[in-house]
């Protein structure tokens, strides 16, 4: 499982853990990530991912998937600095009493980069993303 860090370790040497958008006329993340509905497409596919995952489906289960979907477009539209702002509940509420082991977080950052890869996100691209989700790490893991 160590080899499914690389990436992300490779995005934050790559791109930082800031969170602040660029300082030159570069696109934003979310226009990387094509707007709104790159967005949807992403969640869509990292949906699929979870559901043909036997390791992971398991947390996502009892889960609405309608509330986790729109939950999670905003979430991603807000840290990639889209017009959006996540107004949805703390990592900490949400993963408290999951006990959510390394293994398992890993995986669920493979199935990003697998629906992230599905939906032709250039690496870069992807990296900038991960780098501003990892900080979320210690938030989700054995809660």
């Amino acid at each position: 499982m160590k080899t499914i860090l690389l990436p992300l370790l490779i995005g934050l040497m790559l791109v930082g853990c800031s969170s602040s958008p660029s300082l030159s006329n570069s696109s934003s993340l979310y226009q990387e990530l094509n707007g709104q509905s790159g967005l949807e497409r992403l969640v869509d596919a990292f949906i699929q991912e979870i559901a043909g995952d036997e390791q992971i489906f398991h947390y996502f289960a009892k889960s609405n998937v309608d509330r986790f979907r729109e939950g999670f477009i905003t979430h991603l539209c807000d840290v990639s600095d889209g017009p959006c702002e996540y107004q949805g509940d703390n990592m900490i509420d949400i993963h408290t009493g999951m006990k959510i082991n390394e293994a398992d977080f890993n995986r669920v950052v493979e199935l990003l980069i697998n629906a992230m890869e599905a939906e032709g996100i250039p690496y870069r691209t992807q990296n900038k993303l991960l780098a501003r989700l990892a900080p979320l790490r210690p938030e989700i893991i054995h809660r």
